[in-house]
């Protein structure tokens, strides 16, 4: 009404305006619909066609001009009334409406649900569901009866990846998140993998030709060929044991190696002998290290790496045009597994000086003249593999995701290895499947479940996964859960992760309860100080470790144990459900529900609570420590060999991008405990400076082909902190191998590594800390 009668008062006091706009509504997008009326009079006709120079020309004069008409003749007052009169009736209306559309103006929830009642949304402010609520209906869903029955439905005696079972169980599980009710999809490549040769096994000749062995047993990716060498007992084939034997005066060029199953990874000790100029290396399961049947055969590989090594660094879809390049982590000697017969048949015919007492045993080293045979005719085949996905998406920051995943290969029937985490991996996307869409759980970010083959290969459906979407993946992707070998004992916990999920993990510890009766996982297991009795390092055969190292994803890895020994059954055929019941008392199902509920808490933890849950600050204090390391070493350096590194070398603005770092993630805290829950922008922009932390460690200046485990603190490689810390150590014992301008090239660029990742903790390029 209001606007009407300002209208009018416009009309009659000659403003120039002749069109006037009403602004009626607003819809939820926020745009303006609006309505414009022509009031004018038919004064406006004796302006002429002019335009509107000479509109506005003449309204300068309009008064005088109506005031002369006013006092013309009575038949001009009445019309002049009669006109005016209708203004006012159409302004009137038109005020009325107005005021009554703002009045029934609908708010952006009732546009969408008009109920009578305010309909709940989410705002940021605070999640719909209590914490307390999510983790006590989590656990109603998880049940020993739906193990069971999940159990009996992926155990499969035969599932190599590639391989007909391989692709019968991906499509089971594929069902699984149809009926769900989770969108799906699956991810295709073509792999390179060494099968055995045709005969079914490779040969191991000893002596005169008269004790020739077929072991049965794998390391794909070996080298190719026939060597003849001496044999020489290296324990476990881990870089101290070789160490040891060279301090003794034994010459390791040109020898067979034969080593023991465990401590390090199967390529590792591959590695480790190649370094040392082997020709060749045994490796045997030892009975002694637990009760193990002698003809045991051992499968697995021997990539120093991860994913298909003949395309590196990049994925193996069937469009990609390969290169003719190969990975830099396969070996160039002969591996091959025995049996621990074999092994002992071998080890009680060796002369020469006798086994470390460290090493324990009876047995001698091996001479010169203990000559020994290998032949290995793997056969390189390429495969088809299907990775196997489902998500559930989340209702706030649905492009932000946590990825939950499981192998679904094995060498033979592979439970352990295989059945019980793809199970667990298809009971959790059930539960919370339910609990989305019966119980009114709404989780603020996705969650993606992943189903990988050709993980006995060395995580090769992940890994090429990874390579395929990584600039996707690093952006998007926060968390990774590994759920492979979670069960295979029930009297130890151990957890391998990223340093920022230490408090998350904490936590989880303390809220889910043990298999053994225990109150939680922490009173049983963490004896007061879970960092010291639970945690392990994440290491290179873990399939967490591309996400981490490679992808800059922070992830975790856990499993239950036999507890002071290891379940010995993994990569062989004899992973069975009867030997796993044999190491967790028959409760494997009872065990799997506590693994469950411990890699659930973790990720709902993670998609229900405003700001990731991640600690900030612990990076901080392994940095510190490398760089302490450094700094003492670089100056006994330059005190030993001055000539190495001159005193011109500073470490100085190395130890200023760690106190970059420093100050940079204790100002990211403090916006965390400062900020405000209720907006959503605000939140998603904090949580994308958090999730930069672990990717910017990447060292972007090593190539992920040369060098795919980039991480400076985690990964592999000369440009890690630790491989620094090495080379000085190197250099101080005047190693032939040392080399003073790699080091101080590496060294220079870690630090910028870092500096980088304290400018991308800071935020906005105004916050950056330039005091280097």
């Amino acid at each position: 009404m209001d606007q009407a009668r300002s209208t009018i008062s416009k009309i009659f006091n000659g403003e120039p305006h002749s069109y006037t706009r009403f602004n009626l509504t607003q819809n939820m997008e926020g745009d303006n619909s609006q309505v414009e009326m022509k009031l004018s009079s038919d004064m406006d006709e004796e302006v002429g066609g002019n335009g509107v120079g000479d509109h506005l020309n003449h309204s300068s004069n309009r008064k005088p001009h109506v005031a002369q008409k006013l006092g013309r003749t009575p038949k001009n007052l009445c019309f002049l009334a009669a006109a005016t009169l209708l203004i006012f009736i159409i302004g009137y209306l038109i005020g009325y409406l107005v005021h009554r559309k703002s009045d029934l103006a609908p708010s952006c929830a009732a546009s969408v649900l008009p109920l009578e009642e305010p309909v709940p949304h989410e705002t940021g402010a605070a999640p719909l569901m209590d914490w307390d609520d999510v983790k006590k209906l989590f656990a109603q869903k998880l049940t020993v009866a739906n193990f069971e029955s999940v159990f009996s439905e992926f155990s499969s005696d035969e599932h190599r990846a590639g391989s007909p079972g391989d692709d019968a169980l991906g499509n089971k599980v594929l069902k699984k998140f149809k009926e769900y009710g989770m969108n799906t999809w699956t991810d295709e490549h073509f792999v390179k993998v060494q099968d055995p040769p045709a005969s079914g096994s490779n040969r191991v000749v000893f002596k005169n030709g008269s004790n020739a062995e077929y072991p049965k047993g794998l390391l794909s990716y070996s080298a190719i060929g026939t060597v003849t060498g001496a044999v020489l007992y290296a324990g476990y084939g881990q870089e101290s044991d070789l160490m040891l034997l060279r301090d003794r005066n034994i010459n390791l060029s040109g020898r067979v190696m034969l080593v023991k199953a465990g401590k390090i990874s199967f390529a590792e000790k591959v590695a480790n002998a190649a370094k040392m100029n082997a020709s060749a290396v045994l490796i045997y399961p030892d009975p002694a290290d637990d009760t193990f049947e002698e003809d045991t055969e051992l499968y697995g590989h021997v990539h120093m790496g991860s994913g298909d090594p003949y395309t590196p660094g990049f994925p193996s879809f069937n469009h990609t045009q390969f290169p003719p390049v190969q990975s830099s982590g396969l070996p160039k000697i002969l591996a091959q597994t025995i049996t621990a017969g074999m092994a002992a048949k071998i080890l009680r015919e060796l002369g020469g000086q006798n086994v470390p007492q460290a090493w324990g045993g009876i047995y001698k080293l091996g001479e010169e003249r203990d000559l020994i045979t290998v032949d290995v005719n793997n056969v390189l085949t390429e495969k088809k593999i299907n990775n196997v996905f489902g998500v559930i998406k989340g209702f706030v920051d649905a492009d932000r995701y946590l990825v939950i995943g499981a192998q679904r290969d094995a060498w033979g029937p592979g439970f352990a290895s295989s059945t019980v985490g793809t199970s667990v991996l298809v009971e959790l996307a059930r539960s919370i499947s339910d609990m989305v869409k019966n119980d009114g759980f709404k989780p603020r970010r996705s969650i993606v479940f992943a189903s990988w083959s050709a993980g006995e290969y060395g995580s090769v459906g992940a890994t090429e996964w990874l390579e395929g979407y990584l600039s996707s993946l690093s952006m998007k992707a926060f968390t990774y859960i590994n759920l492979d070998g979670v069960v295979a004992g029930r009297n130890g916990f151990k957890v391998a992760a990223s340093p920022l999920l230490y408090s998350l993990i904490k936590s989880s510890l303390n809220e889910v309860k043990s298999p053994n009766k225990a109150p939680s996982l922490s009173s049983e297991f963490a004896g007061g100080n879970w960092e010291t009795n639970v945690l392990e390092p994440l290491k290179l055969d873990n399939a967490a470790y591309p996400f981490l190292a490679f992808s800059g994803i922070p992830s975790v890895s856990f499993r239950f144990t036999p507890g002071k020994s290891e379940y010995l059954y993994f990569g062989t055929m004899r992973d069975t459900r009867q030997k796993l019941n044999g190491v967790t008392s028959n409760s494997v199902p009872q065990v799997a529900v506590i693994a469950s509920q411990f890699a659930g808490h973790m990720a709902l933890r993670l998609v229900h609570d405003h700001l990731l849950r991640m600690d900030l600050t612990r990076y901080h204090d392994i940095i510190r420590t490398h760089v302490g390391q450094i700094n003492a070493k670089v100056k006994a350096v330059q005190r030993v060999q001055p000539q190495l590194l001159p005193k011109s070398l500073t470490v100085q603005w190395l130890i200023s991008a760690s106190g970059s770092y420093g100050r940079a993630s204790r100002s990211l805290l403090a916006d965390v405990q400062n900020s405000d829950l209720d907006d959503i922008e605000m939140c998603r922009i904090i949580n994308d400076r958090i999730m930069s932390v672990e990717r910017n460690f990447l060292s972007p200046f090593v190539s992920p082909r040369e060098s795919p485990f980039r991480h400076i603190l985690l990964g592999s490689g000369s440009h890690t902190l630790q491989a620094l810390s090495n080379h000085l150590e190197a250099l101080r014992t005047t190693n032939p191998e040392a080399d003073a301008d790699l080091f101080r090239n590496q060294f220079a660029l870690a630090t910028w590594t870092l500096q980088g990742c304290a400018n991308s903790l800071a935020g906005d390029i105004w916050s950056l800390d330039n005091e280097i």
